[in-house]
């Protein structure tokens, strides 16, 4: 199974702290005159590219070549046909790295590089990047010099005019992790003045640093339950459940500490929620919101909470723009944005379904369950098969291989999805009915 994907995100958290003196160096230089737009681009641009090679060494150039095709394809071509063509290149480019991560794994039978997991990580954020600029051109929410290559415009003209958006697809402090920054946003902050106080930052970021050490420390103590204890593969019946349940709370953990750490650091550079917002730009919104994940009912609303700026890319990369079975088609597309590993194909697919299912039975038992009492015991119900349905789909999707994925559908813990199945079929026909 793919544990190293799970602990791949140690060095990555070494890497991101590293870059903290930078982040708050840049932060300094912002409120000097004498550090120019130009300078700041340039020190953001540098920054991403030592913080790559330094973390991901000669795998780096996967990262460096589509970012500087997808500036080459923005500089070039007009508003209307940007988005297509540079969203075909970028997740046609990602696919064939994912594809080579499947030959390492499953027909090599060679554990990947470390550096190798770390690049596909920066990849895919880097398509978050690339995708969201485009639709902003797309949009006429960011005015692109579009037919600039074939102006007559001499070359350092034409590398000054392209040098925010090399910046903001390399940027360091969004390079390895961190909430989807807009461009937009990214623009206001290297050209505006520096807006994070000095008294307000060291609050905000010594608070983070007192949740990701919390973090961390339940993570220890979990990892050694998890250690001493048996696997799924040894597990017997019931047993199966506390097993899926403590291995996907480990996971919960790590990545709720990545994210925190990854927030720190942008909001450290001071593109964080102290940043003054475009009108019709939606605000700044952390990945991590733990409370909510942690206490909610609702599977609907676990989804578009975890981490919640991939999660409002998505629905409007595919959910806006799907004409039949939207729901469907973002999963879909996540599970291809992921790898497309059998796990993952599997567990975004069961996702879906099993929001299709939240739906419909909250809205019937919002009809129905009237007394205090009653609605909290659904309430209570409710949120522990949610807690299982997600470590459910959690497990799927980390562990990734065919033969854990087996032995995950032949545990007990099926029973929760399946009773999710169940209630979506009954209640679809019913709703056929009252319709």
């Amino acid at each position: 199974m793919g544990w190293l994907q799970l602990f791949f995100l140690h060095p990555v958290s070494l890497y991101q702290g590293a870059a903290f003196p930078f982040a708050l160096l840049f932060n300094y230089l912002c409120n000097m005159d004498s550090f120019s737009t130009n300078a700041r681009y340039l020190f953001l641009l540098a920054g991403g590219g030592a913080l790559a090679l330094t973390a991901m060494g000669s795998f780096a150039v996967l990262v460096f070549i589509p970012a500087l095709c997808a500036v080459v394809l923005i500089y070039s071509l007009g508003p209307q046909e940007v988005h297509r063509r540079t969203f075909f290149f970028q997740m046609t480019w990602q696919t064939l790295c994912h594809l080579g991560l499947h030959y390492t794994e499953y027909y090599l039978q060679e554990p990947p590089s470390t550096r190798f997991y770390i690049t596909l990580s920066s990849l895919m954020l880097l398509t978050q990047r690339v995708t969201s600029l485009s639709l902003d051109i797309c949009e006429g929410k960011v005015d692109a010099a579009s037919g600039g290559i074939r102006s007559r415009s001499f070359l350092p003209e034409h590398l000054c005019k392209a040098l925010p958006y090399f910046s903001y697809l390399l940027f360091f402090p969004a390079l390895l992790g961190g909430p989807l920054c807009s461009f937009q946003r990214f623009q206001a902050r290297v050209q505006g003045s520096s807006s994070l106080y000095p008294r307000h930052s060291f609050w905000a970021l010594t608070w983070r640093g007192l949740q990701i050490l919390g973090l961390e420390g339940l993570k220890a103590v979990l990892t050694g339950v998890v250690s001493a204890g048996v696997g799924l593969a040894d597990c017997q019946q019931l047993q199966c459940i506390y097993v899926m349940w403590s291995t996907a709370g480990l996971f919960k953990l790590t990545y709720y500490s990545h994210w925190l750490l990854d927030d720190s650091l942008l909001c450290a550079a001071g593109f964080g929620f102290e940043l003054g917002q475009s009108p019709g730009e939606e605000g700044y919104i952390p990945d991590a919101d733990i409370w909510t994940l942690e206490t909610t009912h609702r599977i609907s609303l676990f989804t578009r909470r975890w981490n919640q700026s991939t999660a409002r890319w998505l629905r409007r990369l595919i959910f806006q723009h799907s004409k039949a079975w939207p729901l469907l088609q973002t999963f879909a597309f996540s599970a291809w944005w992921h790898g497309l590993h059998p796990g993952q194909v599997f567990g975004f697919l069961c996702w879906a379904v099993m929001v299709e299912a939240d739906y419909l039975i909250h809205t019937f038992a919002n009809l129905f369950i009237r007394s205090w009492p009653l609605r909290l015991l659904y309430r209570t119900l409710t949120w522990a098969h949610t807690q299982l349905i997600i470590a459910y789909i959690m497990l799927a999707v980390e562990a990734r291989s065919l033969s854990f994925l087996w032995l995950l559908c032949n545990s007990y813990n099926s029973i929760f999805p399946m009773i999710y199945c169940i209630l979506l079929l009954l209640l679809a026909k019913r709703k056929y009915k009252f319709n």
